[in-house]
């Protein structure tokens, strides 16, 4: 078999559409033919750190929630968690088309973990970022940092394929990670993050001069004072943290990564999860209703998630209508077929991948299409302990630090 030649960073990273079709093809060869520890032969340390310098500058100039104008002349792409299954990837981008100059396309996070080709996955749609970057937009998913990724295979996956070299290269995306967005708000009408909504922002930390020190004022008992967050108090929290914590002015990226709907009403934590909140249909009323939209897309629960609440539907197409109140829709995205890739049973939930697609006139009625997966997948070995480890959709032990990192362990 002859070794696949390395792939060359383009000269001040000028990428082509040609180029970025040459990445794609590249990477699903070396996937099927090489195994994982030959990738740093095809992309060397030196590509990663070029193509990641390159996005990251782009995604930290972006701001906490995006404003996405669209004109007439473009539809709008909206996918779910990927979780690795790079080929089920370059089969949605088939199905849909690719990102062009009238094709916008954004997606919800959760890039890695799990699957197996969680580098490989993050680096394509980094490179699309690069080419264009006002035409694919990457919002961050709980897998997105530290915690998940050390428990559920990236860390590991990208040590197994850059050896010596892998702690850098896993760092490198560590930091890209912090610079995605939340959330954004796409033609002044759908609202998307990873998880969903979240509470107002905390201002109870104020300032003891007679101590000089930060000092924060009692946490109230009394849970059901929790209240609805608005935009404006997600475009003020600091987003570049790898861990979100369980308290404090940052409580908001978790919020924002882990929380699920729920049938009944209200807005509680999510003692399911240790992290993030359950709202309620009268939540996303509100919500929907002070920013005048009509849509909220999220995803964040996969068939495994929603195997567990009998109380929510099931997501065997890759999609559900969770809420549908007077103002508009709740909608979970899950774009993963077949997940996830590793899993201790032989019975397997099967389920379809979806995307959304927004068209003009007002780009609020989505049109849904589902796929299946990419089958067979090449055989290659899981990056953590699926059999034993815990389920990220369980209960985690939050730790809350006070430099507002998070010390989750298990």
């Amino acid at each position: 078999m002859a070794m696949e030649e390395e792939v060359r960073w383009p000269g001040e990273g000028l990428l082509t559409e040609a180029w970025v079709d040459a990445f794609a093809s590249k990477l699903e060869r070396t996937s099927r033919e090489l195994p994982p520890q030959q990738l740093r032969c095809v992309l060397p340390v030196s590509f990663i750190d070029s193509l990641i310098i390159c996005a990251s500058k782009l995604l930290h100039h972006e701001p906490n929630c995006l404003q996405i104008s669209v004109d007439e002349t473009c539809s709008v792409v909206l996918v779910g968690d990927l979780h690795g299954q790079l080929h089920d990837l370059l089969h949605l981008l088939q199905l849909a088309g690719p990102p062009s100059s009238s094709r916008i396309f954004i997606f919800n996070g959760d890039y890695v973990d799990r699957g197996a080709w969680g580098l490989e996955t993050f680096l394509l749609l980094l490179a699309w970022k690069v080419f264009l970057p006002h035409r694919v937009f990457l919002l961050r998913g709980n897998h997105e940092t530290r915690f998940c990724t050390m428990t559920y295979g990236f860390e590991q996956e990208v040590m197994v394929k850059y050896g010596e070299h892998g702690q850098h290269v896993y760092r490198k995306c560590l930091g890209c990670f912090e610079g995605l967005p939340l959330a954004a708000v796409i033609a002044e009408k759908v609202f998307m993050a990873h998880g969903g909504l979240f509470r107002r922002h905390d201002t109870s930390e104020k300032k003891d001069k007679r101590k000089g020190r930060a000092k924060k004022l009692t946490e109230r008992a009394d849970r059901s004072i929790l209240q609805l967050g608005t935009i404006n108090d997600l475009l003020v929290v600091r987003r570049n943290i790898l861990d979100p914590p369980e308290k404090g002015n940052n409580v908001l990226v978790g919020d924002v990564l882990w929380s699920d709907p729920a049938p009944k009403p209200g807005l509680h934590p999510n003692t399911a999860r240790g992290i993030g909140l359950l709202w309620g249909p009268d939540c996303t009323e509100e919500f929907l209703q002070k920013h005048r939209l009509k849509l909220i897309v999220r995803s964040h629960e996969g068939p495994d998630a929603r195997i567990k609440r009998p109380d929510m539907m099931d997501m065997s197409k890759g999609y559900t209508i969770d809420h549908n109140v007077d103002s508009g829709k709740l909608i979970t995205l899950f774009s993963a077929p077949d997940y996830p890739q590793f899993q201790a049973t032989k019975c397997r939930y099967n389920n379809k991948g979806a995307y959304i697609i927004l068209d003009a006139p007002d780009f609020s009625s989505p049109t849904f299409y589902t796929f299946v997966a990419t089958l067979p997948r090449p055989k290659v070995t899981a990056y953590y302990d699926f059999v034993n480890v815990a389920d990220s959709d369980d209960e985690i032990d939050v730790g809350g630090n006070s430099d507002g990192s998070s010390g989750w362990s298990r």
